[in-house]
């Protein structure tokens, strides 16, 4: 397949990450413990490690982990021979402490993570990462909301405080092929640092649009086993690898035990299908966040509200992740209209 950039893929997995959004934040040690054995022994490349909304997300209003992260992060370590963990952290959420205890703990990658038009705030958190020695990334959430130019401005931040790749992040699964293609090859044409790609499957798009950014540059790109990953999940890592090989690109990682590892370890642990319903579709087609359809569904039997609503109206108001709260706001002024029959 056409590629612009000589690099070698590096792929991410985020099951126990993004995934966490799906388990309500309750991986065991023990889960924790299986599914990076397993994946360390396929040649997983890079396997992240954290509460769904990063470090530091382990509070009421993102919904309490059942296991401290730092522990998780800790057996994560311990479990790996080949594989390097990675985590996520948002600035906000996630402070300077955490991220030196991970560091501390044996985490050697971490995706600083902001709103597409908030790099500006990470500086501290990349800049710091850099002097700790650690792999340090940008990750520009909710990149559908903006016009490539401004994408590319804020990339140009990112790489400016010292990351050393940054993400184009589909939070919402909202990006189509058509649109990933311009805003990768933008950046590609624009940075002088490598360049990510994230994608959830809300439009059933992960793996077209994981590919259409390989084509055009991308050499960081996430997947997630068996689809587990907020909303309808992201590009499912076992689909992403057959496809790559099939077009030739081997990226060293062992398809069978991909394969195994989805059957046989995740996918017991789903608590329902990963499959594209009505919640997680709306998500895309509105732009919001991914990690909001639970909170929606539970506000939803809250007022008696079919919770599409509720993520119509979020997106009409371009509510961005971190503004959780917003949701039982809206679902109670629209049970409030409701009630009063407007």
């Amino acid at each position: 397949m056409y590629r612009n950039s000589s690099l070698p893929i590096k792929l991410t997995e985020v099951c126990l990450r993004d995934g966490s959004h799906v388990l309500a934040h309750q991986y065991t040690e023990a889960q924790v413990r299986q599914v990076v054995r397993a994946l360390d022994n396929a040649g997983m490349h890079y396997i992240e490690v954290s509460h769904g909304d990063g470090l530091g997300g382990s509070t009421l209003q993102y919904g309490k982990s059942l296991v401290n992260e730092m522990k998780l992060i800790e057996v994560a370590v311990d479990e790996c021979k080949q594989s390097k963990i990675a985590v996520l952290l948002i600035p906000g959420i996630g402070t300077v402490h955490e991220l030196k205890q991970a560091f501390q703990i044996g985490a050697e990658l971490v995706r600083v993570a902001t709103h597409v038009t908030e790099a500006d705030v990470s500086a501290q958190h990349i800049s710091l990462a850099r002097e700790l020695g650690m792999e340090t990334l940008g990750f520009l959430m909710m990149a559908h909301m903006v016009p490539t130019e401004k994408l590319v401005e804020q990339a140009k931040l990112m790489e400016s405080y010292g990351a050393q790749a940054v993400y184009v992040t589909d939070s919402a699964g909202a990006l189509l092929p058509n649109e990933v293609r311009e805003k990768i090859s933008a950046l590609r044409n624009s940075l002088n640092i490598e360049v990510g790609f994230h994608a959830h499957n809300n439009l059933s798009l992960a793996v077209a649009n994981t590919l259409v950014a390989i084509e055009e540059g991308a050499t960081r790109i996430d997947g997630s086993v068996r689809c587990l990953g907020a909303g309808a999940g992201n590009a499912q890592t076992e689909v992403l690898l057959t496809v790559l090989d099939k077009m030739g690109v081997n990226l060293g990682i062992d398809i069978y035990k991909m394969m195994d590892l989805a059957e046989n370890i995740v996918g017991p642990l789903l608590p329902r299908s990963q499959e594209i319903n009505k919640g997680s579709l709306v998500l895309g087609y509105s732009g919001v966040y991914s990690s909001f359809l639970l909170h929606a569904e539970r506000a939803g039997r809250r007022f008696g509200l079919d919770p599409r609503d509720i993520l119509i109206d979020l997106g009409k108001r371009r509510v961005v992740g971190g503004q959780e709260d917003m949701i039982l706001d809206v679902a109670s002024e629209l049970a409030k209209a409701r009630n009063m029959g407007v």
